[in-house]
């Protein structure tokens, strides 16, 4: 599979962006202009069943890595300087770094432990939930933090999204993608986060994983804490 793409910038690929679960390459709309006018080439990509890029009723992590490897080749014949990836886009980053090797790697409150097989019911009613709560009104009320131009890009990309494909992932076997150190690398987390908890931190602290706490920020740091969240990749 070759994923639908949104480029900024006209230098060379050099950037790639990987959205979480619900999102679209749309959710980096106010990131990827900055990065690209430090003169790097931006990609961000539509991850199967989400934006643009056709469902995958068959998902599994290591499908959608290699959707993501193949289209990431057929844009640049060289590595990624930078990878970001947020929650389940990082995950996909964490699975797809001996393949994509890029030269530094950030990840945004992003899990690497996934649990499998997870009941293909449940995950349709929790998906299908999430999708109806995604409406410009339902965001304009439960993340009073969002912009209008944040609350459009999230909508729209609810409305894009395959659920099957989502129930697919969770049925799927589950597996541990922390990394193992090899490729330089950053976790951006809000201040608690249930994600990626006190432990979890020192955990990936020795494994040699950079750590940076965005106190009181949200999931997606970018749309609470814009500033803050780029300083801390630019500090790192």
């Amino acid at each position: 599979m070759t994923l639908a793409h949104t480029a900024w910038g006209d230098a060379p690929p050099s950037v790639l962006l990987l959205h979480g679960m619900l999102g679209s390459a749309d959710s980096w709309w106010r990131v990827a202009p900055v990065l690209a006018d430090r003169r790097h080439g931006v990609i961000a990509l539509d991850l199967p069943g989400h934006g643009r890029s056709a469902p995958d009723r068959s998902a599994t992590v290591a499908r959608v890595v290699d959707a993501v490897v193949t289209t990431w080749r057929s844009l640049s014949d060289a590595a990624p300087r930078l990878a970001i990836g947020h929650s389940y886009g990082g995950t996909v980053l964490a699975a797809a770094l001996p393949s994509l090797t890029p030269e530094r790697a950030v990840f945004v409150d992003s899990p690497f432990i996934k649990q499998g097989a997870h009941d293909a019911d449940e995950a349709r009613a929790y998906y299908s939930e999430s999708v109806a709560a995604r409406t410009a009104e339902g965001l304009r009320a439960r993340r009073p933090f969002y912009s209008e131009r944040d609350i459009e890009a999230e909508a729209l990309a609810a409305s894009h999204f395959d659920v099957e494909t989502a129930v697919a992932l969770s049925a799927s076997p589950g597996d541990d993608w922390t990394p193992d150190g090899s490729t330089p690398a950053l976790m951006v987390r809000p201040a608690p986060s249930p994600y990626i908890t006190d432990e979890v931190a020192e955990a990936l602290r020795a494994r040699g994983m950079a750590v940076t706490d965005v106190p009181g920020a949200e999931h997606s740091l970018w749309y609470s804490h814009f500033d803050e969240f780029l300083a801390a990749i630019d500090d790192w």
